[in-house]
């Protein structure tokens, strides 16, 4: 069960190249916590043979722009005596006014041609996309880092596809599977609360964190589903408008957590407050927090059921590439309506029989016939 330690994720060759090249942009890697970009980040320094320096940000001290400066003149007297030195910044999106001072200093450094590299890591993908956005337009290329997919943890870990619809995508928590308590607490603390409290918490002004906390709870209870607004508010507790909770669900997904996919409707636009339908990014999130054991979760083909379309919705989420929503009207649903470039799919997810009923997709493909291209159906 123990990770080997040279197995490196797809998206290795990727960050390597672009290390590799004449110095252009920051490249900045932003994805959830445990989805592995320190490790990623060492691997490519190690491959690339270059000096480097590692600093995080991560820890109960704030850090400010004082520890940016100084970490950024340990890059600098790297660069001076090494070509192509590079500068690992973990957790930048912590710092206040982080983007503002690493635009200057970037600049400072193209212009005195000091051909120090940087590679910013940020675990809260919209906070690092909101500085990215405000002060360093032009200067960085994002390369995201998403959840560990199927394939990756059955290369690295030998799991097969029950462990994974089960134990979700997280690499530090695959050596304690077999300690199912110990995995849970793993989850739940190191994880979870960690994520919330200090990737959303401490980062954003939220006027209600007991409702955030809840909302997460109860997304994962109905992960899979279409939930109206109004449904959610009747369950949660002081839950005030459906703009707080859109307000929320965007925050929970830019840490990586849970998703609300919008109704697909052609070329109208929807609103923000149409009914979503909730797709929690890592099922470990779902089986951790309903506490429910693997044979529990396997023997219940509802249970199951859920845990397979969950995983389906996360895995096409992961791409940027993709526009991922949901259909329905009337009594017909598809799963997945799925828009990448000028290309338009149609996915249901079956997790039992293969003969189950495909009229939603039937309807769907009949209503958007010119545009759609193979409807599919994945069985899990």
């Amino acid at each position: 069960m123990n990770r080997s330690p040279s197995y490196r994720r797809p998206v290795f060759g990727r960050i390597l190249e672009r290390v590799r090249e004449e110095r252009r942009f920051i490249q900045v890697l932003a994805g959830p916590r445990q989805s592995g970009k320190s490790t990623l980040a060492r691997q490519v320094a190690e491959a690339a043979r270059i000096p480097s320096r590692f600093a995080s940000a991560d820890d109960p001290l704030l850090r400010d722009r004082a520890w940016i400066q100084a970490e950024w003149d340990g890059g600098r007297a790297l660069a001076r005596q090494h070509p192509n030195a590079l500068l690992v910044l973990d957790e930048v999106q912590k710092v206040t006014g982080w983007s503002e001072s690493v635009k200057r200093l970037w600049d400072e450094d193209s212009a005195q041609g000091l051909a120090l590299r940087v590679l910013l890591l940020g675990s809260a993908p919209l906070l690092v996309q909101r500085g990215l956005t405000e002060s360093l337009a032009g200067r960085f290329e994002i390369i995201r880092i998403g959840h560990w997919s199927l394939r990756e943890m059955r290369d690295a870990f030998g799991w097969s596809l029950e462990q994974y619809l089960y134990f979700g995508g997280y690499p530090g928590a695959a050596p304690l599977v077999g300690d199912h308590e110990r995995w849970l607490s793993y989850i739940r603390d190191a994880l979870i609360e960690t994520t919330i409290s200090r990737d959303v918490l401490l980062l954003t002004r939220v006027d209600k964190p007991a409702l955030l906390r809840q909302l997460f709870r109860l997304a994962c209870d109905y992960s899979g589903q279409i939930v109206t607004y109004r449904k959610l508010m009747g369950e949660l507790q002081d839950a005030g408008n459906a703009t707080t909770l859109v307000h929320y669900l965007e925050l929970l997904a830019g840490a990586g957590l849970v998703a609300g996919l919008p109704r697909f409707s052609g070329s109208r636009i929807r609103q923000r407050t149409s009914s979503p339908k909730l797709i929690v990014l890592n099922n470990a999130l779902i089986t951790a927090t309903t506490g429910a054991t693997q044979e529990e979760a396997q023997s219940d083909r509802a249970v199951r059921g859920r845990l397979a379309e969950t995983a389906v919705g996360a895995h096409l989420l992961s791409s940027s590439d993709l526009h991922v929503h949901y259909w329905r009207e009337g009594d017909r649903e598809v799963d997945f309506v799925v828009r990448a470039g000028r290309s338009l799919f149609a996915i249901e997810v079956k997790s039992g029989a293969a003969d189950r009923s495909m009229l939603g997709i039937s309807e769907f493909a009949k209503k958007h016939r010119n545009v759609l291209n193979e409807p599919n159906r994945w069985l899990v």
